[in-house]
């Protein structure tokens, strides 16, 4: 009788584990799905003596990393770390900038083959981000509580 009670524990943390397996997995295959972000990408809608680029490179199979900077003529005024990240099984957008005193989490929403939305609603602003392939151009759009801001790119490298 106690061989039967004890069977289904062990079969119970292999089938657990399968699962964990399966969805870290699918995770890692969703940081696959944003390949085509990888790249350097030069902003198109910038303000007049103002310039910008987005750089993404993949680290490994659970990130890419990016940095987002702001030129004035030829001087940096503003510079962005940047990182797509699997964290305990979910995909974040990690943003680090300098007025924010740690890095800001934006868990993965949305995703289908060019584009994705992550979202912080506790974040002040942005609460979302939203990237979206179409050809060689990439719309960024960070926006929350009725406010906008979209970000347009163009491919520098070649693909």
């Amino acid at each position: 009788m106690i061989k039967y009670v004890l069977l289904p524990i062990p079969l119970a943390l292999i089938f657990s584990n399968v699962n964990s397996q399966t969805a870290s997995q699918s995770t890692y295959s969703t940081i696959d799905q944003l390949k085509w972000l990888e790249g350097t990408w030069k902003l198109t809608n910038s303000k007049a003596g103002q310039s910008g680029f987005e750089m993404w490179t993949r680290v490994s199979s659970t990130e890419l990393t990016g940095k987002g900077v702001t030129l004035h003529g030829s001087d940096t005024a503003f510079v962005e770390k940047l990182h797509l990240v699997v964290r305990n099984g979910n995909l974040f957008y990690v943003a680090d900038v300098p007025e924010n005193h740690k890095p800001v989490y934006f868990r993965l929403t949305e995703i289908n083959q060019n584009s994705f939305t992550c979202e912080n609603p506790d974040h002040d602003f942005p609460k979302k981000i939203a990237y979206s392939l179409q050809e060689n151009k990439l719309q960024a759009t960070i926006s929350g509580d009725g406010n906008a801001i979209e970000y347009l790119f163009e491919r520098t490298d070649k693909k």
